[in-house]
């Protein structure tokens, strides 16, 4: 299948200007990357048997040089990657990109072994043939997928299927009786290596699963799996089961737990709330207090103002200095009521009757 015409002239256009596919130079001479002929971007790629090569042309093998300086559309690098792909994680993606990133144009075909292979070399998989090779079907970056591969590449295979690479990390192969089974294609300078990623393997997770087998089997117990499809004995599923109803139990003491300190911690803070307010309103109302009732307080104050006008009004007024007759203001003499007889007079009051007697008279002298 040939990729649109557009996209073709565009590549073309890119790879004479020397220009990134944002019309950046690719820095250092790098030859810039063309548009991908591939069939997973928008569908899974197809099987090698449905797909037709055109045999009337002769199949020339590409050399490493040719293939990093780039090749015309038509005729793309056709790199070829093997292997189980059990458990299809990103250990297996990571290594079809960099096999899919070898070279500007690159066809990349994946070899899936079969499950009687597989078995015979290597060991059981979790997964049959059929779903490893739908899971490679369903990578990005593959573009072809070749049923029931062979664990041995034969010149027959590499010409039917017009390889001129084989993409695989560099660690040596051993099996099937050899030392390294890509050994031959090392040699024939067909091999292009790629790196495998750390900390991810099939043999990685089967390891956390047999690791914890009882976690992962009360898991599947959950979610309505029987005993006989897990292969649990009657014993082990009442004992899963037993687990699971003391988790719930551990589950909701620590949630208990959990709430308990949340309120334990509002509590706190509403009384340290409660605490500073009452120490404002105490400060305000001891201020308010002496200022009230202190020493210089107003209370003092009122008393004081009070007391003096209480002396002012109940002390009689005193005579001018200046008077020529007398020395204070007379008194007006008190007689009893109903009585014409003055009562009986201490000598110091008839004293004053009799002053009182002398200014009366002066005064109607005067008049």
């Amino acid at each position: 299948m040939e990729p649109p015409t557009s996209s073709r002239l565009n590549s073309r256009k890119r790879r004479k200007d020397g220009s990134g596919p944002n019309g950046a130079t690719e820095p250092d001479g790098i030859p810039p990357k063309m548009s991908r002929r591939s069939f997973g971007l928008r569908e899974p790629a197809p099987f090698s048997d449905e797909v037709e090569i055109d045999y009337s042309k002769p199949y020339i093998r590409v050399t490493y040089e040719e293939a990093m300086r780039g090749t015309p559309l038509d005729r793309p690098v056709r790199v070829y990657a093997d292997g189980i792909f059990d458990l299809f994680h990103s250990g297996h993606a990571r290594a079809l990109m960099q096999a899919k990133n070898l070279f500007p144009n690159t066809y990349l075909i994946v070899g899936v072994c079969s499950d009687e292979l597989t078995h015979n070399f290597k060991g059981f998989t979790v997964m049959n043939e059929n779903e490893r090779y739908d899971a490679v079907q369903h990578c990005r970056y593959v573009d072809e997928v070749v049923r029931n591969a062979p664990w041995t590449l034969t010149p027959e295979f590499l010409a039917e299927h017009r390889i001129d690479f084989v993409a695989h990390d560099d660690i040596p192969y051993s099996s099937a009786g050899s030392d390294d089974v890509y050994k031959h294609i090392k040699e024939a300078g067909m091999f292009a290596p790629t790196q495998r990623t750390e900390g991810i393997s099939t043999s990685d997770i089967i390891t956390r699963i047999v690791r914890d087998y009882d976690v992962y089997a009360r898991r599947n117990l959950q979610r309505g799996y029987t005993a006989k499809e897990l292969n649990v004995s009657f014993i082990n599923e009442k004992k899963y089961h037993l687990q699971e109803r003391v988790d719930k139990v551990k589950k909701r003491v620590k949630d208990v737990e959990e709430k308990s300190k949340e309120f334990v911690q509002k509590v706190e803070e509403k009384s340290i709330d409660l605490i500073q307010k009452w120490e404002e309103k105490s400060r305000e109302f001891i201020g308010n207090f002496l200022e009230m009732f202190g020493p210089e307080g107003a209370l003092k104050h009122m008393l004081k103002e009070g007391k003096g006008r209480m002396l002012q009004a109940i002390s009689p007024k005193q005579s001018p200095s200046s008077s020529p007759t007398h020395d204070r203001s007379p008194s007006p003499s008190f007689r009893w009521p109903f009585s014409t007889k003055t009562p009986p007079s201490s000598p110091a009051n008839r004293a004053r009757n009799e002053s009182a007697v002398t200014y009366d008279i002066s005064e109607d002298e005067e008049d």
